[in-house]
């Protein structure tokens, strides 16, 4: 797992200096005023979020066409986090490609700061000690993933990510974009293996396989999001293993056309 942790650490110590456990209850405008930034949602053009950092003020704007309020959340959490982490940057834009956990390996294109921007976000948005106490003792899966999320004020998406790196159980996720497989990554105590599936389509007989086919519809609801499949659907088997069943459980994004897959064990 990444050893960088300046976003999630910068993040800890301003819900510290401020004496929240956490700032779910808050609107983002509240919030940045606290640290005498001006909020303000206006239509952007192409950009999802913006920090504009002056003599005296910094604003930071986020596109008022972004349809969930989760995402805003994130949107402005992640400006925040270039403004307590980056302060040479004085006017910086930031789009799909930056904000995305859908497109890591774009993030990394883009440098470090943006990857400690993510983390600021997602720790200060999903406090690391109230989001562990939170799912003590309660089974992984889409229910989960939900109610984290609901919890939380944030997308199903950063709850994923959030949960692959605090390494909340023992779990396989892949990120998809226009049919292929751009990352993908497991968690420490998930012990299957696979060859490299980057920059390729996911397995013929996954459930990734059938909402790309799907077009990126949503083809299962309620309890059959959660889908069995074979281990060796997507994992090596060795020769004295037998298959077990694993399940898969995938959240698809029509309008980008991606794709997030979430395996593990039954």
């Amino acid at each position: 797992m990444r050893k960088n942790q300046k976003g999630s650490n910068k993040a800890k110590e301003i819900l510290q200096q401020i004496g929240f456990d956490e700032v779910t209850e808050l609107s983002m405008k509240d919030l940045l005023a606290g640290f005498d930034v001006i909020y303000i949602e206006e239509e952007l053009n192409g950009s999802d979020g913006v920090i504009i950092r002056g003599k005296s003020k910094t604003i930071i704007k986020v596109d008022t066409n972004i349809s969930t309020l989760q995402r805003k959340r994130f949107v402005a959490a992640h400006e925040l986090g270039h403004f307590f982490l980056h302060d040479k940057l004085e006017f910086h834009l930031d789009d799909e490609k930056t904000l995305s956990w859908n497109r890591l390996e774009e993030v990394h294109k883009r440098g470090i700061q943006e990857i400690e921007a993510n983390d600021f976000a997602g720790e200060l948005l999903m406090p690391e000690q109230v989001f562990r106490d939170f799912i003590a003792r309660k089974p992984f899966g889409p229910d989960l993933i939900k109610e984290l999320s609901e919890r939380f004020n944030t997308s199903l998406t950063s709850v994923i990510f959030r949960m692959l790196s605090l390494e909340i159980a023992p779990f396989f996720v892949v990120f998809m974009a226009d049919g292929v497989v751009r990352y993908w990554r497991k968690t420490e105590d998930f012990k299957c293996y696979t060859n490299d599936i980057t920059k390729i389509q996911p397995p013929e007989f996954s459930v990734a396989k059938e909402y790309i086919n799907s077009n990126y519809e949503f083809i299962y609801e309620g309890a059959e999001k959660t889908q069995s499949i074979e281990k060796s659907t997507w994992f090596k088997l060795n020769d004295w293993e037998e298959d077990i069943e694993f399940n898969e459980y995938c959240l698809p994004t029509k309008k980008y056309k991606t794709l997030i897959s979430v395996i593990w064990e039954a």
